[in-house]
């Protein structure tokens, strides 16, 4: 009996010891991860709707940003025309300047990104996030976060919703936003359904209709994002999709939320002129409201658009990127860098989705408060301050 018990201690002290250095090993999440990232784009067609933008079926041109090869390292980054057409269209630099002000010439210069084009994807199995961009958006209008996700381990799908994004193109054919009231309400039932299709088209790729994807896509780990009116259709398909088991919607909420008990991780910037202060109050409203694991993560000095690549397209945009006011007094505002947003934007996802959707403890939540009250700096890592945040959970 002694020599079993000395067995079974020598057994538990073993285990003690490969614990901490399991979660050790994660990578820091504010980093890039461990893997080179390739992005390819590809048009999924679903021939069951009709699209009014085009009167042909429902087509969704689509980013994937993934896990590539090692020889992927050094090859030359993708530019930013190479998310549209490969630049191939004359429409396309008029279109991108009347609807942003954005020179293409010179973003497709500056353009920063770490995603190499058609790379090879590594073996593995990694799990699915869909990404939803805002009312106007485009679908690379947050490729630092997708791209910052695949280097983590994760396939990332970002769909332009075709008639709702800025501009698309549809076998070669300039499809710009479609305004007003109906469009819009047209657009909010089909983005839901957008993100399901997609689930369902990446099911066959990962089962092999595609080779490049056969067998390494997780579809029992699934999560859904998205910026603005993307935000809301992160609520929508969350209640409609069951295959959906996380959500992190930036800016954005829907009226009314059903499944409330998935795990929630909302970002909200406290000076957010395009929702305002009754709409940015819903947002907390439907935080508090969340019967699942619930984070919140608040940035000061930050705007709508804070989360998004508009700081690289069109650095004095506003409400969140450049300089405005503050929706409170009208004060006049710098809004916080990107240099500060987009490392806790992204460490916080990836630590969440990392908890959430794969598992890693490693990854557990921890907090302490600020000595300048009612401040909070928390985090989902260990030891690491985040003093521009204003509040969490």
């Amino acid at each position: 009996m002694t020599k079993n018990l000395l067995l079974f201690c020598v057994v538990c002290l073993c285990l003690a010891a490969v614990a901490p250095a399991e979660e050790a090993a994660l990578p820091d999440p504010e980093k890039p991860g461990p893997y080179p990232v390739g992005v390819t784009t590809m048009t999924f067609t679903d021939a069951s709707r009709q699209d009014p933008a085009t009167g042909g079926p429902r087509t969704l041109p689509t980013d994937i940003w993934y896990p590539a090869t090692d020889e992927t390292r050094g090859l030359p980054p993708n530019k930013l025309s190479d998310f549209l057409l490969r630049n191939q269209s004359p429409e396309l630099a008029l279109l991108l300047y009347a609807g942003f002000g954005v020179d293409l010439a010179e973003a497709d210069r500056t353009f920063q990104n770490f995603a190499v084009r058609d790379a090879r994807i590594r073996d593995g199995q990694f799990p699915l996030i869909l990404f939803s961009h805002g009312n106007g958006g485009l679908r690379m209008q947050n490729a630092f976060w997708c791209e910052h996700l695949a280097s983590h381990g994760y396939v990332v799908m970002a769909p332009d919703h075709t008639g709702n994004c800025a501009v698309t193109f549809v076998a070669g054919v300039p499809v710009p936003m479609q305004q007003g009231a109906e469009a819009r309400d047209r657009s909010a039932a089909d983005r839901p359904k957008d993100l399901s299709f997609l689930i369902d088209q990446m099911t066959l790729m990962a089962k092999g209709n595609d080779s490049r994807f056969h067998g390494r896509v997780d579809l029992d780990r699934i999560a859904a994002a998205g910026h603005s009116f993307g935000g809301f259709t992160s609520f929508w398909v969350s209640d409609a999709e069951p295959r959906v088991k996380a959500i992190l919607p930036m800016a954005g909420a829907a009226p009314e939320w059903k499944r409330t008990d998935i795990p929630l991780m909302l970002f909200i910037a406290a000076e957010d002129d395009t929702l305002g202060l009754d709409r940015m109050g819903h947002l907390r409203n439907v935080w508090a409201k969340a019967a699942g694991p619930r984070y919140r993560v608040e940035f000061r000095n930050a705007g709508h658009f804070s989360f998004t690549e508009m700081y690289q397209l069109k650095p004095d945009f506003g409400d969140g990127v450049g300089a405005g006011k503050r929706i409170t007094n009208g004060e006049p505002l710098t809004y916080v860098a990107r240099e500060a947003v987009f490392p806790l934007v992204n460490g916080y996802s990836t630590a969440f989705l990392g908890k959430h959707l794969k598992g890693q403890e490693g990854y557990a939540a921890t907090s302490r408060r600020t000595t300048t009250p009612p401040s909070w700096t928390t985090n989902l890592f260990p030891n690491r301050p985040v003093p521009i945040l204003r509040r969490f959970w």
